[in-house]
């Protein structure tokens, strides 16, 4: 998304606020409001407190943090917990043009560069613009998805690549090829430490620039032809991770380019329990289910709707709470919205980012989260002011 110079954080709202705010949205939409009920409901409605953490503005000026990933053990450089947030764009607030990784180190409230690419990279078509697919593996090797331009469009886009990270932040190899065009969402990860199942959307397929509009609609001409990817790894000790194969699990996804958003596709991915994976389509404001992910062997197409509409705004990232349910970022707005997926019930929503700058507050200001490792809050960034954030109960 095309940031604007930070500002002064807006506060959020109270929980009294908050809690109103939820039960007249629940009102309107004809949900069963928290507070008329006599069980639990959830996670969100529990969280009352936003903490701002750090800037994730780096020395070379990138800034619009995307992915936010926690390291689930000590390497190199990393210490266990720290939070990973990129960047897709640079000092000139071009999109798709951002190749810093920053760390921060809960344990000491520490700030530190991981991670600088090189702008231009024979192997990885188009060049570095990192994304929101970003994961660490337990053996210490971190992959980021690059959806790279050249101007800040998808007029100049290339296919990408996805581009592995030694601990210490250094280029050990880089994947692409014909089934690799942007990498865009964050990613699912089935971690066995020597092998791993890395599931992450392509959303590049077909997207011309901007400025090809569909005559239809009068805007940017939409695409059918996003698509899930799984991947298999193979991890030999001390040496970097193998890209053993790929299988399609998911396509026919709606895709379209968009200049102040670099693209819209599907973008937050989780993998249930019961190897079901789930799949945010900000286009069609839905979230949509692909069964047996880890084991298909051919396509589901875009799978089964779960939920839609209601109090989803264009859905992004997406991670799981405590309670077994997703926690889902609005793009159109500054919610997050969390949603049974055994029912497709959409419990609560509460806004995280409520910049007023924006119409309406918090439009374009959310992107990545993840879990803290207590389970008691999240990690999230809010890309008009370029921070981390951590909200706790």
């Amino acid at each position: 998304m095309t940031r604007h110079p930070t500002r002064p954080l807006s506060p959020l709202p109270g929980p009294r606020a908050g809690l109103a705010l939820a039960l007249t949205l629940a009102a309107t939409l004809g949900l069963t409001p928290a507070a008329e009920a006599d069980e639990q409901h959830g996670f969100l409605e529990h969280v009352h407190r936003h903490t701002t953490l750090t800037s994730t503005v780096t020395d070379n000026g990138d800034l619009n943090p995307y992915a936010v990933i926690v390291a689930p053990v000590s390497a190199g450089r990393i210490r266990q917990d720290d939070v990973l947030v990129d960047n897709f764009n640079n000092i000139s607030n071009l999109q798709g043009t951002g190749t810093t990784i920053v760390g921060y180190r809960p344990a000491t409230k520490d700030t530190y560069l991981f991670a600088r690419l090189p702008q231009s990279l024979a192997q990885c078509p188009g060049g570095v613009g990192l994304s929101t697919a970003m994961t660490m593996l337990k053996s210490g090797w971190v992959i980021v998805g690059s959806t790279p331009s050249r101007d800040g469009t998808t007029a100049t886009k290339g296919n990408g690549c996805l581009l592995v990270l030694d601990p210490n932040g250094h280029l050990a190899s880089v994947w692409s090829g014909p089934s690799i065009n942007d990498p865009w969402g964050d990613m699912a990860v089935v971690d066995r430490g020597s092998t791993a199942t890395l599931f992450v959307s392509m959303a590049g397929f077909g997207l011309p620039g901007p400025d090809v509009i569909d005559p239809a609609t009068g805007l940017p001409a939409r695409h059918n032809e996003a698509t899930v990817l799984r991947l298999e790894v193979s991890v030999p000790d001390n040496k970097p991770p193998v890209l053993v194969s790929q299988t399609v699990v998911g396509s026919g996804f709606a895709a379209r380019p968009d200049r102040d958003n670099f693209l819209l596709g599907p973008t937050g991915l989780a993998l249930g329990a019961d190897n079901t994976l789930y799949v945010t389509d900000g286009l069609d404001n839905l979230i949509a289910a692909i069964p047996d992910a880890t084991t298909r062997t051919a396509s589901a197409g875009t799978g089964r709707v779960v939920t839609r509409d209601g109090l989803l705004s264009w859905p992004l990232a997406m991670t799981w709470s405590p309670e077994g349910h997703l926690l889902v970022c609005n793009g159109k707005d500054g919610r997050l919205v969390e949603v049974d997926p055994a029912g497709g019930r959409q419990i609560y929503a509460q806004w995280i980012n409520n910049d007023q700058a924006q119409s309406p507050p918090g439009n374009g200001d959310l992107f990545g989260i993840a879990m803290t490792p207590d389970a008691h809050g999240f990690y999230y960034v809010m890309d008009d002011v370029n921070t981390l954030m951590r909200a706790s109960r």
